[in-house]
């Protein structure tokens, strides 16, 4: 006697839907919710208070012709004020100093000093790391202002820079006139370096010493274990930290201020500091918040790539 076969037809793919859960049950699973976001209401209150509402009521002064003095009430005039900045050559100069500005002073000169010298760090006795990273550090912690004017006393034409040059009989020259977007790009290194040397010393240390001296005994230099094993191994903060300096890094204003005040002729003026003269020295508020929303959006692309390498698996 066989055993019958089980159903497998269609009228097991038809079963009926059950009966809608019943009020109580949704208000008790409501009320079940609700102790579990109550204690978060007080920081929601306060984002939405003083980080969702100011950008949203500065979105809306974009599309204004909001002017500091001399008007009485501004006007709605759409995508004005962004066809008026991409048809500006200043603006122009500024996004393409913004991108050397990033990318020699935070992509490069950050990230490649800091890795640098905490490679250098794991190998040095403890002295020389004591007074290294205490030198290193007291770069990071100094106000932007006050590194501003440290920065510009070195650089200035009667500056520390030219006196060393003029004592090894090297040329000098106005450094600040000269070369004015390099000289607040080697500022910005210097100021930010600790940042990334804090953070790859930190990665650097969580590297099992047995798979470097695995690759020593292999005969792997130097270089072939900083390319092949250190690298890979550290990748993942390699692109935290480079998100985090080029983020602060196109926040830059006080820094530059002071050195060179985006000058001479423009030749140092970044997007943060072509946006206050807009919106604060020419009075065009909505221009100059136009101008903060593109900024925003340059931060926000490359936030975007950045999480897009992090994703990505060796």
């Amino acid at each position: 006697m066989t055993a019958a076969a089980p159903h497998t037809g269609p009228e097991l793919a038809k079963v009926p839907p059950g009966p809608p859960a019943p009020a109580s049950a949704r208000r008790g699973g409501l009320h079940r919710l609700l102790p579990r976001f109550l204690p978060l209401a007080p920081a929601l209150v306060l984002l939405l208070l003083f980080l969702a509402g100011p950008i949203a009521y500065c979105v809306f002064i974009a599309f204004t012709d909001l002017q500091l003095t001399g008007q009485a009430e501004e006007s709605f005039i759409g995508l004005e004020n962004f066809r008026r900045a991409f048809a500006d050559d200043e603006f122009l100069d500024a996004v393409w100093l913004t991108l050397v500005f990033t990318v020699v002073s935070a992509l490069v000169g950050q990230n490649t000093l800091g890795l640098a010298l905490a490679a250098l760090m794991q190998r040095a006795s403890r002295p020389v790391r004591t007074l290294t990273g205490g030198i290193v550090v007291t770069a990071w912690v100094l106000p932007e202002v006050v590194a501003g004017f440290l920065l510009y006393a070195f650089f200035r034409r009667e500056g520390t820079l030219n006196a060393v040059l003029d004592w090894l009989h090297l040329p000098t020259q106005n450094w600040l006139f000269t070369l004015p977007i390099l000289a607040v790009s080697f500022a910005n290194v210097w100021r930010g370096t600790a940042f990334s040397m804090l953070v790859y010393s930190a990665a650097l240390d969580e590297i099992p010493r047995e798979i470097t001296e695995a690759a020593e005994v292999d005969g792997a230099g130097g270089w072939r274990r900083m390319w092949h094993i250190t690298l890979p191994m550290i990748r993942r903060s390699i692109g935290t930290t480079l998100m985090l300096n080029t983020l602060q890094t196109l926040s830059v204003f006080g820094l530059i201020w002071v050195m060179t005040r985006g000058g001479p002729g423009g030749r140092s003026q970044t997007l943060p500091l072509f946006m206050y003269e807009q919106a604060f020295q020419n009075s065009l508020i909505g221009y100059g918040t136009a101008v903060a929303l593109l900024l925003l959006l340059v931060g926000a692309l490359f936030s975007a790539v950045y999480m897009r390498l992090l994703r990505t698996e060796v």
